[in-house]
């Protein structure tokens, strides 16, 4: 089945743990070039860069974005994939996943973190999370719409078959894939396979989501 194409030009919606600092090495140097400077300098098997760059050694150092605001967190989604991989990625290497709307991030990550402390045994839990603010303007192949004719690649549990046709898809140079929310009717996702479509990353508001022995945590906006 032929994959058609949308061109996106829009505010995406990115949230993650508020554990991971705000400011790394890619936020600090001014170029690729500079970047790889340091690593012949300290050697890759450094302790500090192994875990500053992950397997940065997968991409192209074209692709890499260094000295914009957020690069560090744009690059570590990238370097620090899910060990078990996610709808469109193997857990070889990352992507910036996103959405189109605030409320359409915030219901995909509720749901993850959700699967993980059931898995855990521990649905009493507080989780700080901060909001990326990115922008996005490219051409990507385009999903939306068709849950019924692609069922495999909305599958609520199994990625299998998502990940080997966005594997593809990849490998082909695909931009990336838009797509509807699994979690959220209505929602619109976004999963970039190229960190330099991404110029910047913003920061914007906090919030926590607290579990209190319910699978439905309460939400609350810890930012004015």
């Amino acid at each position: 089945m032929t994959v058609s194409t949308a061109r996106l030009s829009s505010a995406t919606h990115r949230l993650i743990s508020t554990r991971f600092p705000p400011v790394g090495i890619f936020d600090t140097v001014a170029s690729a070039d500079d970047l790889a400077a340091l690593f012949e300098l300290e050697g890759w098997t450094s302790d500090r860069l192994s875990v500053e760059v992950g397997k940065l050694d997968l991409l192209p150092r074209s692709e890499w974005v260094t000295g914009v605001p957020g690069a560090s967190v744009i690059m570590a989604a990238y370097c620090y994939p899910n060990p078990d991989g996610g709808r469109f990625t193997s857990p070889d290497l990352g992507a910036w996943y996103c959405a189109l709307e605030l409320e359409t991030a915030i219901a995909e990550t509720v749901h993850h973190h959700t699967q993980r402390l059931l898995k855990a045994g521990m649905l009493n839990a507080c989780i700080q999370m901060r909001q990326l603010v990115a922008q996005v303007d490219g051409v990507f192949h385009d999903i939306r719409g068709q849950q019924t004719a692609r069922p495999e690649l909305y599958d609520p549990n199994e990625y299998a078959t998502s990940q080997a046709f966005a594997g593809k898809m990849r490998a082909a140079g695909s931009n990336g894939i838009a797509y509807d929310s699994v979690r959220q009717a209505g929602g619109q996702c976004l999963v970039v396979f190229r960190p330099t479509l991404l110029p910047a990353a913003i920061q914007g508001d906090h919030f926590e989501y607290r579990w209190e022995g319910s699978p439905e945590p309460t939400i609350t906006k810890l930012t004015n």
